[in-house]
């Protein structure tokens, strides 16, 4: 029997997460993990969750063990509301649903517009689970480098002009995997494309809360006017991402379409995450948890790039991020950080090689993501100059 018959045309070319397979060598004791993608562990609100929970469950009793409804929790949905008007998010034509993370609410907007053979826009690099999404209903990925500003416009006026784009995908504020954050003018320009060559933009922004230093910019979706924009968030980077909770809000007409998409995907968020979520924002103080948060990556970012000065080569460049748990690492031309990737496993230490992260994922990368946001400093720093020690062997 040929199990390969079995499968659907569309899923065949997929590639598991590097990421998750990453997860897989780490359970040798000791490892410094550079690899993940998640807050800080201790940032985690976890005995006031164990006593919400049981509060909730006493209280409510079964109710919170029954189906609900596909847009979301009410009184969650009304914190979201708020969350978003605090970045001038939301315009009357607009609507806002919950969803079981920001990476389902990706999944089931490209599965409502994107049909098969479209194009989708995206920087390169890129966050893995979003290219994997677009990926599997057999788009067609079109990837634009990136500046110290962001996405190329020009770059993606070029495609604009010759293929059929249907949505640019960008994450414009603390960039998976960069740390980049897009100016201001690079994101009217990228609505001023969308309004020129009548497409949409997905704009991800599940790090924008986590700035630690510089002045914010504003949303893409606050300069929307015609609904040209979707906007996704989340609460798995100031939370926790185990909950699995996040919104999409966007045009009613297209949000319309997400809700039935969602009714087939899973029927609801789980009624009991999205309780647990609004019960701690409504009785603790969110944005303090949140500033906590961004007092510990600000620490933990400014360390690991003194560090890289430190033990580094000089020609091994990197991005010094204002925000997010992310920044990015080029060696030079022509040097694939595969080879570079297993020996420093070996030695102990784990990062995210660049190709994981690429349109081109089989193409070698002479780039490489560190995440800052979990290891306790003095593993930040033994494992950055492993790091150095063995970029010390490839790089002249």
């Amino acid at each position: 029997m040929d199990i390969k018959n079995a499968l659907a045309d569309r899923v065949t070319p997929l590639k598991a997460s590097a990421i998750r397979e990453i997860f897989k060598l780490l359970g040798k004791p000791g490892i410094i993990s550079f690899a993940g993608g998640i807050p800080s562990p201790e940032l985690f609100p976890t005995e006031i969750w164990a006593n919400l929970l049981k509060e909730i469950v006493d209280t409510e009793g079964s109710k919170v063990f029954v189906y609900g409804v596909t847009e979301g929790y009410a009184p969650l949905a009304k914190i979201v509301d708020g969350i978003n008007a605090e970045n001038s998010v939301g315009k009357d034509f607009d609507r806002t649903i919950i969803t079981t993370g920001a990476q389902q609410a990706i999944d089931l907007l490209i599965k409502s517009m994107v049909n098969e053979g479209e194009g989708v826009i995206c920087e390169d690099p890129s966050f893995i689970g979003s290219l994997n999404a677009i990926r599997s209903y057999r788009a067609n990925l079109f990837g634009v480098e990136m500046d110290e500003e962001g996405i190329c416009t020009d770059k993606v006026e070029e495609i604009l002009k010759k293929e059929n784009i249907k949505i640019i995908y960008t994450i414009p504020t603390f960039q998976n995997p960069t740390g980049i954050t897009q100016s201001i003018e690079r994101r009217k320009k990228l609505l001023e494309l969308a309004e020129k060559y009548d497409c949409y933009i997905l704009e991800d922004n599940p790090y924008g809360d986590l700035r630690f230093r510089g002045e914010p910019v504003p949303t893409i979706k606050s300069m929307d006017t015609n609904g040209r924009v979707i906007y996704v968030g989340s609460f798995s980077k100031t939370l926790a991402p185990g909950v699995r909770v996040g919104w999409i809000t966007g045009h009613e007409a297209i949000i319309d379409r997400v809700i039935v998409c969602k009714q087939v995907n899973d029927v609801h968020t789980p009624l009991i995450n999205q309780m647990l979520v609004e019960q701690f924002i409504t009785r603790y103080d969110y944005k303090a948890h949140i500033q906590k948060g961004c007092e510990l990556y600000g620490h933990k970012c400014a360390l690991m790039l003194e560090c890289m000065d430190k033990y580094f080569p000089e020609n091994v460049s990197y991005t010094r991020p204002e925000g997010g748990i992310f920044l990015w690492c080029t060696v030079p031309e022509g040097i694939d950080t595969q080879p570079i990737f297993k020996e420093c496993i070996d030695a102990g230490v784990a990062f995210v090689p660049g190709s994981t992260c690429m349109v081109d994922i089989e193409a070698p990368s002479n780039c490489f993501r560190l995440n800052y946001s979990t290891m306790p400093d003095d593993k930040i720093e033994q494992g950055i100059k492993i790091i150095g020690d063995v970029l010390k062997k490839y790089v002249k």
